[in-house]
């Protein structure tokens, strides 16, 4: 098969589309033909090397990336049901990598089968991003009344967040770097869509509101942005972190100063939070899948092809995307 292998860390142009031996199911899991991968934000930091630990492993090199495929089970290993072959899966591979490739290996019990009507790039957009905001929105317990912010409301998780919030019957701010994004986040039904490239962004929020103010603000960008987005709370508001981009600087700097001055919580809707929930993270597959399906959620999908990996992670680090990212064998 042809896989993307990373040999060493570094900048984009490290990934290299090679050919590679085939792997083989082993007891109780299945072999998916992929027909779309997922490219993740924590891909490109592992790439460079710059991972500063968390709960995904630092690869042996060389390693293929990815951790999201969707596609067709063409093999079962040993103590598998044979039957499962021809169907439509997507899968989250968990710690270990290997998704930028024609075929891929999982467990059985951690396959999810396609909805109908549900493509594999936007099923593989809902097994990891589509999770991530399922427990994003438990969080957040939007309401009707409220103003929601969404930083990054062109991305993956941001789209969806928008969505969720207008279904609620929320009013949306999105904010989007760039014409075309804040166009996109006016086309999902935000009310406002605001360029936070442009100097004195938060004033042109506060113009668009008027006299309503911000009350939850959900944050995965983090850093000046992100501590901007907090500023724009009014009293009692919600701020709901989801995590950072690096090149933001790193989280939204936040005290206990902050929370009282305006009575304002801030919490984390990531991490341990999640795994303790009913479920678990294979729960939240489950409603993200269901939610697409059922058109509450529509994600947004950019594609690259499987030999075009390093285009992808540069679009990624450079925030020339829209939507969720993945590659295509």
């Amino acid at each position: 098969m042809y896989a993307v292998r990373l040999h060493a860390f570094g900048p984009a142009g490290n990934l290299v589309h090679e050919e590679v031996a085939d792997p083989e199911p082993g007891p109780g899991q299945v072999r998916i033909a992929v027909r779309a991968a997922g490219v993740h934000l924590v891909d490109t930091v592992l790439r460079a090397g710059k991972y500063g630990g968390g709960p995904i492993p630092v690869p042996d090199l060389p390693t293929i990336p990815g951790r999201e495929v969707a596609g067709i089970v063409d093999a079962t290993g040993p103590e598998t049901d044979p039957a499962l072959v021809g169907r439509r899966v997507v899968a989250h591979l968990g710690m270990a990598p290997g998704g930028y490739a024609e075929l891929a290996v999982r467990d059985a019990a951690a396959i999810h089968e396609i909805p109908d009507g549900l493509g594999f790039g936007e099923a593989v957009a809902m097994i990891g991003t589509g999770r991530t905001a399922m427990g994003i929105l438990d969080v957040a317990d939007i309401r009707a009344d409220d103003v929601v912010l969404v930083t990054a409301a062109a991305g993956g998780i941001g789209s969806l967040l928008v969505q969720a919030a207008l279904r609620a019957g929320a009013t949306v701010v999105g904010l989007a770097g760039g014409a075309a994004k804040t166009h996109r986040v006016l086309g999902l039904g935000a009310a406002h869509a605001v360029d936070y490239t442009a100097p004195g962004w938060p004033e042109r929020v506060r113009a668009a509101l008027g006299e309503r103010e911000v009350t939850l603000a959900l944050d995965g960008v983090g850093g000046d942005l992100g501590r901007q987005a907090l500023e724009l709370l009014g009293v009692g508001g919600r701020l709901v972190l989801f995590g950072w981009a690096d090149a933001a600087g790193g989280p939204t700097r936040l005290t206990t100063e902050d929370l009282y001055a305006r009575g304002i919580t801030a919490s984390v809707a990531v991490g341990p939070r999640v795994l303790r929930r009913p479920g678990g993270l294979q729960g939240l597959e489950e409603r993200a899948l269901a939610a697409a399906a059922s058109g509450e959620l529509t994600p947004l999908v950019q594609s690259f092809a499987l030999k075009d990996a390093a285009a992808a992670h540069t679009a990624l680090e450079t925030r020339a995307t829209i939507g969720k990212v993945v590659l295509v064998p």
